[in-house]
């Protein structure tokens, strides 16, 4: 992957041309609040290097960006005196992903929020079969 795409805004973050709200930052990820935010404290986690989805980054990428999100996730709790969060990658643009450049959210959440869990995302659940389950669990574990 590039290391930088001139029409990303999250490239333009992280090369300085747009002005951010950073929290962190290392030489592979950039933390900042998001523009938009969902909750006080919603927080974007991103590689700095342009890689559109999850799984287009390179292990070590995923590695720094994942333990990122793993410490920042309390600080952006505490800071906001929030006693839970979601986080969450919309991973493709039939999930919601709007910056074509992989992201993690982290949106502090408060028992009164109005917010919902994932689960509410989608509507009737499948209807599948053991044979199925254990169809999709083996090519799953296929591809891995």
């Amino acid at each position: 992957m590039n290391d930088k795409v001139d029409d990303c805004i999250f490239c333009q973050i992280v090369a300085g041309d747009i002005p951010s709200r950073t929290v962190y930052e290392d030489d592979t990820v950039l933390a900042f609040l998001d523009a938009n935010p969902l909750a006080r404290g919603h927080t974007l986690v991103i590689p700095k290097a342009h890689h559109e989805r999850v799984g287009d980054m390179p292990g070590d990428v995923a590695e720094a960006v994942f333990a990122a999100v793993n410490d920042l996730t309390p600080a952006v709790e505490a800071a906001v005196d929030a006693p839970a969060s979601t986080v969450a990658f919309n991973n493709g643009e039939a999930a919601g992903q709007e910056v074509p450049h992989a992201h993690c959210h982290i949106v502090p959440r408060f028992d009164d929020d109005g917010g919902r869990p994932i689960h509410s995302l989608f509507g009737d659940r499948p209807d599948l079969s053991e044979d199925e389950l254990d169809g999709i669990a083996a090519e799953i574990g296929d591809a891995a």
